[in-house]
């Protein structure tokens, strides 16, 4: 692939490895796996056909996700009726838009939301079905671009009915049934603030990440490399997300 010839290029580490030291899937799944006990039960929130680990080359990384067999139970939810078929969960449910999740109140330790929040039209809503099937002392766990980000900015510069064709140039990889529109409602710590409530306890870790939208190219490449580098935190790329349901 163009993209990891590329990244071997800039990140010689990833000739060893597969994956860069900033690598954002795994630094992300690390805080996870790092709290995640055999007892648990999680919440894959927004959990699709399983692209992260069906289509990763990288075998540290495709597994450092998957909790299937190593907590109680995954549950996976997903608007898509293509969840039904993600092999990485131990029960499947498709939900609708604006309609409550389908879980009793207070069932998960963990939920997970990996590129989920900058789709999401109603975070009020969403936010507070979130809460309450979390169990007190329970994290929601989301990983998302930066609004104000260069990937959500060049996001909301491009109408969602073309972002299928933009990414096919900007990310080959990507296949067209992985994406869907953006909103970029819950992506800074206002909305976040707003939608959770003051009670939550929410924790933000803006961080940068290997480039992306580099349509191969590796000059840019270099540039968006240097300018994750160098950024000021408010503009970094990527937000790391864990809001914690208080215990009452």
């Amino acid at each position: 692939m163009e993209d990891d010839g590329l990244k071997r290029r800039f990140f010689p580490e990833a000739n060893i490895s597969g994956f860069s030291h900033v690598d954002g899937t795994l630094s992300f799944y690390n805080q996870i796996a790092a709290t995640v006990g055999p007892d648990d039960v999680i919440l894959d929130f927004g959990a699709g056909r399983g692209e992260l680990f069906l289509d990763d080359e990288v075998p540290y990384r495709r597994n450092i996700g998957n909790f299937k067999g190593r907590c109680r139970e995954v549950d996976g939810c997903d608007i898509d009726p293509v969840v039904l078929e993600n092999p990485f969960l131990d029960d499947a449910k498709i939900i609708r838009i604006d309609e409550p999740l389908p879980y009793e109140d207070n069932r998960f330790d963990v939920i997970i939301a990996r590129y989920v929040f900058e789709h999401i039209a109603n975070p009020k809503f969403v936010a507070r079905e979130l809460l309450r099937i979390l169990k007190p002392g329970g994290y929601i766990a989301a990983t998302t671009p930066n609004k104000w980000g260069y990937i959500g900015v060049a996001a909301r510069m491009v109408p969602s009915r073309h972002h299928v064709q933009v990414l096919s140039h900007s990310q080959p990889e990507r296949k067209p049934e992985d994406v869907f529109p953006t909103t970029y409602l819950l992506n800074t710590r206002t909305a976040l603030s707003e939608a959770f409530g003051e009670e939550a306890e929410i924790y933000l870790v803006r961080k940068a990440s290997e480039p992306d939208y580099h349509f191969g190219r590796p000059w840019m490449y270099r540039v968006i490399k240097f300018v994750n580098k160098h950024a000021p935190d408010a503009v970094l790329p990527m937000l790391d997300i864990y809001v914690r349901k208080p215990v009452r």
